[in-house]
Order: C-alpha cells, then structure tokens, then sequence
C-alpha cells in the first residue's frame, strides 16, 4: 500500500485526484495541506467526499508530510511548487507536480512566461513530461514528474504523431482550444463570475498563454521538430471539458482514412487514446480519462480534432496513470 499526500487540496483537480484514489486498492490517503487558515475537514472544502475520507486539510511542513507519505501529488501553484518539491526529493519521496514548474526545457523560457526566479533551477529542463502516450519509459523510472498542463495534453497528443510521421508541416499550425470555467481553477475571478461568464464564449491570453511554450518544446522534445505553433484558447459557459481544433498543411498527399489509420497504429498500445471517426465532443470524455480525436481534410488542409476532460485526462487522471507507471501498477488501475 503507498501512503499518499495531496499538496494543496482544496482546489478542483484535488478533489478528482481524491475521488480516483479513493477507488485505487493499492493507495491509502495520508495527508491534506493547504495554506488557508484553520483546518477545515475535507468534507467540509468538498462535499461529495462526506462519509468517503477522514482528514483535515492541513497548513503542514514538508517533514511532517514526509513521514506521513510514500508519494506526494503536488497541486500547488507555479513557483510555490518548485519551492518544495526539492525537500521531499532529497527524502526520497516520489513526487508528481501538477505545476508548470518543471515542464519546460529551460530556465530562460520559465521566467519568460512565468516570471520572477525559479525556485529549483538545476532541475528544469531534465524532469519526465507525464504524457505516457508519448513519454512512458522516462516516466517509469522517474521520482519526479512534470504532470503536463491540459492544453497541451489535447494539441500535442494529435500533432506530436503527426508531426513525428511526417505528415504534416511544422509550420502554420493553428490550435484553437474551447474549454469550461473549471480550467480557471476554484479562486473567484471577475472572467469567471457566472454573470459575466454564462451565454458567452471569449477568447483570452491571445499570443500569451503560458500553455504555448509548452506545447512547442514537447513536440520538440519528442519529435525533434521546431513549430511555433499559434495557439488561441478560449472560455465556454460549461464545467469542464476541452475541445481542441487544429489547422495544419499536409505534407503528405494522404487522405482522411490515411491519417486516422496512422493515428489507430500510433496509439495501438495507448489504452486511453480513442482514434474515432466522427466528431468527438466534450461530453464523450466528460469525467474519462479519454483523449478522443479525429482528422479531417478541407480544402487541402487537415484539420484535427481532440477532445479531453481537462479535471482528468488534463489534470488528475493523467496524475494517477503516471503514478500506476512510476510504482508498477497496471497503467488503467481505478481509471
């Protein structure tokens, strides 16, 4: 059984990552923290899990977690995480990181995006990018995992095959992304106050969403292929849920039945990458662990469709299949 720690518990990817290893029979939930004051019981921060588990969310230092847990799943916000990631690695505690902390290649581009000093700069640039699909032998033999941001995981799980096959051009890709309000996490903002969110969709961080680099340098990294993909995402009034469309210019001469098969073989060994022929929408993958995609020719042009819930293919159920790989456990365990 590995004793398990959850950082920053009260936000909306905690409370999926609880509601999954609640029904995982190799995990025990040891620890809650959070940085607000008291110690509120969980049921009281979330009350679907009333009469499911017993803990106190708790401001607790990282030794006190330490002796507590095998495993820590990091749901802190970036920098913050970085600042104590480091202590329960020297611990020989496994870490998954939920943060963009350690998802980068370099410390130039963090701070770019990011902002201020990174907290744990030597590591940066040689931590595993939690995309098993993509990534799994690194992620087995890892004790830290940079668990991958949730537009990302729906761009680069299309583009990176088609990329890395030659099927498509690394330039003038397009990626334009619809997701629900949760994406926006659980701290009140004026973009996401249901009056000002609700019947209407808007694009935001144009040309500047922190998710851009990441999307260019793991398509890099595993397709050793340079793209400066232009990436839009934009708010729709529902819970959850992403749905990514992608433009590209084919390099190939390849129809649409060409495309999806390469897809199928790509991803013959991916349990959770469901290659389909209609169009997915966001509630095929709703609550799933699912990234379902397509592709389509227009006009001489592909275009790609990816479909994921951002709470569990996007956040914690990406986490809890890194943690079945990193431990030896079936990749599917409680997903």
């Amino acid at each position: 059984m590995v004793r398990v720690a959850i950082l920053g518990a009260a936000g909306y990817t905690a409370v999926e990552l609880i509601k999954i290893l609640l029904r995982h029979p190799e995990v025990e939930i040891t620890a809650l923290t959070t940085r607000q004051e008291g110690e509120p019981h969980v049921a009281a921060i979330h009350p679907q899990l009333a009469g499911r588990l017993d803990l106190h969310l708790e401001n607790l230092l990282p030794a006190a977690v330490v002796a507590k847990a095998d495993c820590v799943f990091c749901c802190l916000p970036h920098a913050a995480s970085a600042a104590v990631v480091a202590e329960y690695l020297e611990h020989g505690v496994k870490v998954i990181d939920f943060s963009a902390d350690y998802r980068l290649d370099d410390v130039a581009t963090y701070s770019d995006w990011y902002g201020g000093t990174h907290p744990d700069p030597q590591r940066v640039g040689n931590v595993a990018y939690g995309l098993p699909e993509l990534f799994r032998e690194q992620i087995v033999n890892s004790q830290l995992v940079a668990n991958p941001g949730c537009f990302p995981t729906s761009a680069v799980l299309v583009l990176a095959p088609l990329l890395k096959l030659g099927l498509i051009e690394p330039d003038e890709i397009i990626v334009d992304s619809k997701t629900g309000v949760s994406r926006a996490g659980r701290t009140p903002k004026l973009t996401t106050h249901y009056p000002e969110c609700n019947e209407s969709i808007s694009a935001y961080n144009v040309g500047r969403h922190r998710h851009t680099p990441e999307i260019d340098q793991i398509i890099r990294r595993f397709a050793g292929i340079e793209t400066q993909v232009i990436f839009t995402p934009h708010l729709v009034p529902m819970d959850r849920g992403i749905l990514s469309t992608i433009y590209a210019r084919p390099k190939t001469d390849a129809g649409e039945e060409q495309l999806l098969e390469k897809l199928r073989d790509f991803y013959r060994d991916a349990p959770f990458v469901r290659v389909v022929d209609h169009l997915p929408a966001t509630k095929d993958t709703y609550g799933s662990n699912f990234c379902d995609m397509t592709v389509r020719i227009v006009r001489g042009r592909v275009v790609a469709f990816s479909c994921i819930d951002n709470l569990v293919k996007g956040a914690s159920g990406a986490a809890v299949q890194n943690f079945n790989l990193m431990y030896g456990f079936p990749e599917t365990m409680s997903l």
